[in-house]
């Protein structure tokens, strides 16, 4: 810490020796390891000094991790290993913690398959890890190129690469193929402007997504025919549009939830909750029609009136909401793709893993 301190940085200790410390309660022992945190912003140079200092001074474990190894972190479900922190990662990242928040409304969660009966948690995850590979060729070419037909129908093949392979892991189960779209976007979006500011990476996704891609296969796919019926957007005109729930709905309820001290996994709920309550979501129109599309906006609007579900009665709402949503067997998936936008967004806004 005496190092950390020495070059300006805020350090001090967390685990045992920091509950010890606190609390006043014995918690060491004589095999006890000492965890210590440091707060510096993204690529602060004196990080970068004291990792270099204690990689030279207790080997080369540090030093590893610094050139762009692994980062393990702690999760609810135990220590989990991490690529080094680049776009693709984050896409691939922000899919996995869009599948495993819990709860969700009628959707796969920690808790069971919700509304599906082919769909379950260890398959969504599956699945997002089959675009690591997708995201990084996304990525590499986006960089630099001109917005233009080629770049759009570029883009569309890797896309209808990546949804053959997922397929194929999948068992022939669609478990990301509105990901694809509109996560693929804005990877290629951020690649393409090097912004970081959301709302910048949705407005250049938005002059990507407007573009035609004569690849594109003929058949209709249910999002077509659900727009051609009910005469909604669905996700490519939320794209086209520049990810208004994703920019103006979640993002801003995520931020909120934070400040006003919630924790993570109940700030992302709401953000769903927030987009479920004007997103003319094609999955819920697909599975139930208008009927489920009213139920999941209303019943998402009451449960954040009520609190969201961090709050006792929003909570209650919520559980009001899935019951409603179970028995017509519709669940929102097209907003859960949009939570799994905003995640992404969040994370290269503020350079850290969903």
């Amino acid at each position: 810490m005496h190092e950390a301190r020495a070059r300006g940085l805020a350090a001090g200790p967390i685990g045992a020796a920091g509950f010890e410390l606190a609390t006043g309660v014995a918690a060491l022992h004589e095999r006890s390891d000492l965890d210590v945190v440091v707060r510096a912003h993204p690529g602060d140079q004196a990080l970068h000094a004291l990792a270099q200092a204690f990689a030279n001074d207790y080997g080369a474990a540090l030093a590893e991790t610094l050139d762009g190894g692994e980062l393990m972190v702690k999760t609810p479900d135990g220590p989990r290993l991490l690529p080094p922190f680049s776009a693709a990662s984050a896409a691939v990242q922000a899919l996995i913690a869009e599948a495993e928040l819990t709860p969700k409304p009628a959707l796969v969660d920690r808790r069971g398959s919700g509304a599906h009966d082919d769909l379950n948690l260890e398959l969504l995850v599956r699945s997002a890890h089959t675009f690591a590979q997708t995201f990084d060729l996304v990525v590499d070419t986006a960089r630099g190129a001109r917005i233009d037909l080629t770049l759009r129908e570029r883009l569309g093949a890797i896309g209808r690469e990546a949804e053959r392979r997922m397929l194929e892991v999948t068992g022939n189960v669609n478990a990301h193929r509105g990901a694809i779209w509109s996560v693929g976007l804005l990877v290629a979006a951020h690649a393409n402007s090097g912004s970081r500011d959301p709302a910048v990476i949705a407005q250049v996704a938005a002059e990507i997504a407007v573009l035609p891609d004569a690849g594109q296969a003929p058949f209709a796919s249910h999002g077509k025919v659900v727009r051609a019926r009910f005469g909604v957007r669905g996700a490519a005109g939320e794209a086209q549009a520049g990810f208004p729930h994703v920019v103006q709905r979640a993002l801003p309820a995520l931020r909120a939830a934070r400040a006003r001290g919630a924790s993570e996994s109940v700030a992302r709920s709401d953000a769903l909750l927030a987009i479920m309550t004007t997103l003319d979501d094609t999955c819920l129109l697909h599975r139930g029609g208008i009927p489920a599309l009213r139920t999941a906006q209303r019943g998402a609007a009451v449960a954040l009136a009520a609190g969201g579900v961090g709050d006792a009665a929003g909570l209650r709402a919520f559980d009001e909401l899935e019951a409603a949503l179970l028995a017509q067997r519709a669940s929102p998936g097209g907003s859960a793709d949009m939570l799994a936008a905003a995640l992404f967004l969040d994370s290269i806004e503020r350079g850290t893993w969903a």
